[in-house]
């Protein structure tokens, strides 16, 4: 039986592909049970939508109180009978109490060499930029929990 595996997508949803495919391949064992979003625009939703994943577009900023959003959250996460979480290019914090829940569960895809070209505003085409007008002679990405 596969792995269920909410996935975070902020933007294009590029990541997610890379995931679809491999798991297309036989290459990725999961089921992806939600694809989670803080943006309705996301192109990661048209490719959920694709592969009949469930979407649930959950933005922090509706929330005035960071626990009610951290109850919601794991409410979804609970109802899709999640147990991994991979993070592909989503752009928001995640709640401690889900960090906590889910330690050693949760994989983040970042597009450099951690710690280098990291923080806040690295992402996307502005990763591979900076890596570019830095000069460095090696480059990849990480992935990590």
């Amino acid at each position: 039986m596969a792995v269920r595996c909410a996935v975070f997508a902020s933007g294009s949803g590029s990541n997610f592909q890379a995931l679809l495919d491999r798991r297309t391949a036989g290459d990725l064992h999961v089921d992806f049970a939600v694809l989670i979003t803080n943006n309705s625009n996301a192109g990661a939703c048209e490719r959920a939508r694709t592969h009949g994943i469930p979407i649930v577009h959950l933005p922090p900023s509706r929330y005035e109180d960071p626990k009610a959003y951290a109850a919601d959250l794991q409410n979804t996460l609970d109802a899709h009978n999640v147990e991994i979480i991979s993070l592909a290019g989503y752009m928001k914090m995640i709640p401690v109490e889900i960090v906590r829940k889910y330690r050693n569960r949760i994989i983040n895809i970042h597009p450099a060499l951690l710690p280098a070209f990291g923080g806040k505003g690295m992402y996307g085409e502005r990763v591979h930029q900076a890596v570019i007008e830095y000069g460095a002679k090696v480059s990849g990405i990480t992935v990590h929990f």
